[in-house]
């Protein structure tokens, strides 16, 4: 077992960022019991387990235990994973400019832009998640991860790695469709799947992109729209100077958590400035909060 002790950049909350990463309490590959996050990292049939914690208001300790990833990777996943070394002030600064976001941003203060540890796994969250409400897709999702994943108990709870590429390209179409996705989702993903593999999508050439370019290139692959390529470059890329236009429940939250029918969103996202993704993450948050599923800080002090 590996264990570092790594710094962070205050505020930080690892559960409001651990929240964020994982949507959803259902979620079976990123698992968070109050104090610990945990995950399974590499192949399904000998993954690595990456534990998480708080220990201080500027520190976290974090655990790798498997031979998924080498020591000297840790330091580098944990901050993509977490947003660790990101500053804010920017987000934050503009955002309590906003009267009906200011709650929402002091009580969250701490919260950081999460990262999904792959592109591969960024792009099969976003096409998953496309036109449906987030439960059914979290609900389809998990369907797909426990039929091609082996369980490993941690805790008295079970994790699953999620599916490789690989794993998604050799899996039945028709079984996959029984698990819930649409034919195009189907075909989109196991696309994807194929470009990942041929090398078509390579994360290290795309991470040089400008943002304008990122987008521009996502979007040509199957199944990856305007909306898509925005929720693949920000939760996959940590390109915090856009934000996922055109969603039905973006717009519900943005009416539902300031109480107006009539904001406008265009205007808003020029005010948040180059951090405007964030708001993305602080709409959730505010979904999550309103169910009772995560609690904001009544004061705006991060822990």
């Amino acid at each position: 077992m590996h264990a570092i002790t790594l710094a962070v950049r205050p505020p930080f909350r690892l559960d409001l960022t651990a929240n964020v990463l994982r949507r959803l309490s259902t979620n079976v590959v990123d698992t968070f019991d109050g104090t610990t996050y945990r995950r399974l990292l590499g192949p399904s049939a000998d993954p690595a387990i990456l534990a998480l914690e708080q220990i201080a208001p500027d520190r976290v300790r974090a655990t790798l235990d498997g031979d998924a990833a080498v020591p000297a990777d840790l330091p580098a996943l944990v901050a993509r994973m977490f947003g660790t070394a990101v500053d804010l002030t920017s987000f934050t600064t503009a955002a309590i400019g906003v009267p009906w976001l200011a709650p929402i941003v002091r009580g969250a203060l701490g919260v950081k832009p999460p990262r999904y540890p792959s592109v591969w796994e960024a792009c099969v969250n976003a096409i998953v998640y496309q036109q449906v409400s987030i439960h059914a897709a979290g609900a389809i999702l998990r369907r797909v991860i426990e039929r091609y994943a082996v369980p490993v108990a941690i805790d008295g709870a079970r994790l699953f790695a999620f599916p490789s590429a690989q794993t998604i390209v050799d899996a039945d179409a028709e079984e996959l469709r029984g698990l819930g996705l649409s034919v195009n989702k189907v075909v989109s993903v196991r696309a994807v799947a194929r470009a990942i593999l041929e090398g078509t999508i390579d994360e290290q050439r795309l991470a040089t992109f400008s943002t304008v370019e990122l987008m521009a290139e996502l979007a040509t692959h199957r199944g990856i729209g305007p909306w898509t390529a925005a929720v693949v470059a920000l939760r996959g890329f940590g390109r915090l100077d856009l934000f996922p236009m055109n969603d039905s429940g973006v717009a519900r939250s943005v009416r539902d958590l300031s109480g107006a029918a009539d904001v406008d969103v265009p205007a808003l996202l020029e005010q948040l400035g180059e951090q405007r993704g964030m708001l993305y993450y602080h709409l959730l948050l505010g979904r999550l909060a309103a169910r009772g599923d995560v609690e904001l800080a009544a004061t705006g002090r991060g822990s």
